[in-house]
């Protein structure tokens, strides 16, 4: 028993060390699994980071991509866009600019207008005395004032009007009269100065409102006298003159005019019923300006119409060009046909006409002249 005892202490004692030592064994496989696992954890963290990183970097070259792609492919589909809303750009900003400029040029014209009025009364002041009493003096004075504006208008002479122009009248007469304007379609204004001073110069001067009412109606009467004379005159019914159904009749003296506005509205009513219509200077060269702008609205249209004509002609040029072109590539490409099928007789196949010259020439003959080895060589490639 005590030896049996023994045994056991020693196997117990055996066993406990075997414990102790799988004990140890094992907290140090614990420590390694939990050394493991926490290297897997950050390897799997790590995985992640990658991964994660991957991606970005995948979506980013892949965003980037598909950004380049597309901005390729808008700038195909918006450049002629682009440039077309350029030359719209262009062509707004160059109309703006031309019609400043013609706002600017205008308001000039106006403050010239507005001078030029302010000269001519006063040179009509000046001249009362000069020409009280005699018509002929008033009429060329008239006629004088009437070209100066003519000057002014922007209008230019023997154009876009014509002075003191001989026509024939319905009574197989010959009529004369001061200005015709001509506007565009063949169409015309004719404009007769006609100067209503004496009786004005006295209505000016009369110191009694008796006699400055006798001169008044004096000075009426004028006008309405210069209005039916030139009405009989019928300048509408021209022969080849294609006019306006009425004719500019044209008073210089800004005041007279204003005067008969005042007093006698209804003489311009009058005056219009018989195809005249009374001006002065002022509405005058407004209107002569507007026809001024007509006229270069109209070369500007007919510069136009020449320019759609020479892009026509030009664009038929163009045609007729590419169509020889094509012509000249289809005669390259049957010229460089013939040419390699007659290359290819030179050099290459069986026989060709190079190996035979020189089997010509090894056979003893003695040229002065070598072909190109180079070329030689090739074609005994080709023949083998």
């Amino acid at each position: 028993m005590e030896r049996q005892i023994e045994a056991l202490q020693g196997e117990f004692t055996e066993a406990r060390e075997d414990v102790a030592r799988l004990t140890a064994s094992l907290d140090a496989e614990s420590k390694r699994s939990d050394e493991k696992l926490a290297t897997l954890n950050e390897a799997r963290e790590a995985l992640a980071n990658q991964f994660r990183i991957l991606a970005n970097q995948i979506f980013e070259e892949k965003g980037t991509k598909f950004v380049q792609q597309n901005q390729a492919t808008l700038d195909v589909m918006l450049k002629p866009l682009g440039d077309r809303l350029k030359e719209f750009q262009s062509k707004v900003e160059e109309t703006y600019d031309k019609e400043s400029k013609q706002r600017f040029s205008l308001q000039h014209e106006i403050q010239r207008l507005l001078d030029l009025n302010n000269k001519l009364s006063q040179d009509a002041i000046n001249l009362t005395n000069a020409l009280k009493g005699d018509t002929k003096k008033q009429g060329s004075w008239g006629e004088l004032i009437l070209e100066r504006i003519l000057e002014s208008s922007g209008l230019q002479k023997g154009r876009e009007y014509d002075v003191q122009v001989s026509m024939d009248a319905e009574d197989g007469g010959k009529v004369q009269p001061d200005v015709v304007v001509h506007l565009p379609d063949n169409k015309n204004v004719i404009v007769d100065s006609k100067v209503s001073l004496t009786a004005y110069d006295a209505y000016v001067s009369a110191d009694d409102d008796e006699t400055r009412a006798t001169e008044l109606a004096k000075h009426i009467e004028s006008v309405r006298r210069h209005v039916t004379l030139l009405a009989q005159k019928n300048y509408q019914s021209l022969h080849g003159v294609a006019s306006l159904d009425f004719v500019l009749m044209f008073m210089p003296i800004e005041s007279a005019l204003s005067l008969v506005a005042q007093k006698e509205k209804e003489i311009f009513l009058e005056a219009f019923s018989k195809g005249v219509m009374i001006v002065s200077p002022t509405t005058l060269l407004i209107s002569l300006r507007t026809i001024a702008g007509i006229w270069r609205y109209e070369y500007q249209n007919r510069n136009a119409q020449e320019l759609v004509r020479q892009c026509g002609a030009l664009y038929d040029k163009f045609v007729g060009f590419v169509g020889d072109i094509e012509d000249i590539g289809k005669k390259i490409d049957a010229a460089r046909s013939s040419y390699d099928d007659a290359y290819g007789k030179l050099k290459s196949g069986k026989g060709n006409l190079i190996r035979q010259a020189e089997r010509i020439r090894q056979l003893g003959v003695k040229p002065t002249k070598a072909l190109p080895q180079q070329l030689a060589d090739a074609a005994s490639d080709d023949d083998a």
